[in-house]
């Protein structure tokens, strides 16, 4: 087994800025686990809020390199479990080797990732597009530029209600939006059933992930679903969001990738929650990787590659929201010739 590395510097196609962060260039990390016969790809960014740069993402994946060439493992699973000790501290690593892994053994299988893992895309949710903060003029902009049956609106400013209501008189889509952690449990109520009057089907974050107390009467008194994104990031959140939340959204770069993932998810579910991915400004790469949860979402958000110029790699595409796999096996994910 070989494990080696590329990393790019992602053109955005707009400024992209949110209640605690603004960019232009997002930097990403595209690891190959490689045989010589089969080749898995996965994918993480770098992310300022979380303290994750390229460096301590390859610094991290180098202590665990020996474990991986080595190869005495038989299934991604496994791998996971054997080097989550060392990348505990590191989850955006372990989720590019954790998706690599995955790709890898489903091509091995000869097998779709959502096939090895008995799932059926046969019912599967649309994707939104997300419209980052900007003046009202420029986000009605962004809606002109690609049509779109769901938009996720991101808010945390002063003028929320006024963005949502000019949005509104432009798009019959449906809207989501997503505060950021930016709103107060009081703001939060307030806001709801006048978003709700404008097309919003429900309100991501609303508040820090520490105000619990704020959760508990927004959970009580919101007449929208609220869902987990800053206040859900590992295996052992999803249990302290039941009662404080209607959903989870599960970043696959923030709790190790898919196989944590599934076990989210899968909580979520048995808890009676809705289940959400969401994800980075990631490639191909990253984007199909997220494609194979499908069956098992009710909301997704993976317009990563939408985002950007210069995507590196190939993999699913999109009609209108919804989601078009790959023809390859495994997530369906390659690099671009020129690029290998």
């Amino acid at each position: 087994m070989r494990l080696t590395y590329h990393t790019f510097d992602l053109q955005l196609k707009h400024t992209f800025t949110i209640a605690h962060d603004s960019r232009d260039v997002q930097q990403t990390l595209i690891v190959q686990l490689s045989d010589g016969l089969y080749s898995g790809f996965g994918e993480a960014t770098s992310n300022p809020y979380y303290g994750i740069t390229i460096g301590n993402m390859l610094g991290t994946l180098d202590m665990v390199r020996d474990i991986v060439e080595k190869g005495k493992y038989a299934s991604a699973e496994e791998l996971w479990t054997m080097v989550h000790p060392l990348l505990r501290d590191n989850s955006f690593a372990q989720c590019a080797l954790d998706e690599a892994a995955q790709d890898y053994f489903a091509k091995k299988k000869g097998q779709k990732l959502y096939e090895s893992w008995g799932l059926s895309p046969e019912h599967i949710p649309m994707t939104n597009f997300t419209i980052g903060i900007d003046t009202v003029e420029k986000m009605v902009a962004k809606m002109k530029e690609l049509p779109w049956p769901i938009y996720k609106i991101k808010l945390g400013t002063n003028e929320d209600l006024r963005i949502v209501q000019e949005l509104r008189k432009n798009t019959d889509a449906l809207f989501r939006v997503d505060a950021n952690c930016g709103w107060t449990a009081d703001k939060t109520i307030e806001l709801a059933p006048q978003l709700a009057a404008l097309g919003v089907e429900f309100i991501e974050q609303p508040l820090p992930a520490d105000d619990i107390e704020g959760m508990k009467k927004v959970f009580a008194a919101s007449t929208l679903p609220v869902i987990a994104d800053e206040s859900c990031i590992i295996e052992e959140d999803v249990d302290k969001c039941h009662g404080l939340f209607h959903g989870i959204n599960v970043k696959l770069t923030k709790c190790g990738g898919p196989t944590a993932a599934l076990r989210m998810i899968a909580t979520a579910r048995s808890l009676g929650m809705k289940t959400m991915v969401g994800c980075m400004t990631e490639t191909s790469v990253g984007i199909s990787a997220i494609a194979h949860l499908l069956p098992l979402l009710d909301y997704v958000d993976m317009d990563g590659s939408l985002l950007i110029r210069n995507d590196p790699a190939t993999g699913v595409t999109f009609d209108f929201g919804k989601v078009i796999y790959a023809k390859g096996n495994g997530t369906g994910a390659a690099l671009k010739p020129e690029i290998q």
